[in-house]
């Protein structure tokens, strides 16, 4: 089992993983709310008619992914 004493050394000795961890958790957070927004964009400019495909950008991400 590990003592208290054992517990604060490792803590004390890996501060900036539990921190990055933390960072982590709180960018995907954002991360997520952002990709909302835009999909909510999107949703509306594809329901009023206004979203234009870029025939171009599609087909060059078609041949590669044949590639």
């Amino acid at each position: 089992m590990i003592s208290q004493t054992n517990t604060s050394a490792i803590r004390a000795a890996y501060p900036s993983k539990v921190n990055e961890a933390k960072e982590q958790k709180q960018t995907e957070t954002v991360s997520s709310h952002g990709e909302a927004s835009k999909v909510d964009e999107l949703k509306r400019s594809i329901d009023s008619g206004e979203y234009k495909v870029d025939i171009e950008a599609l087909s060059q991400k078609m041949a590669d992914s044949l590639l």
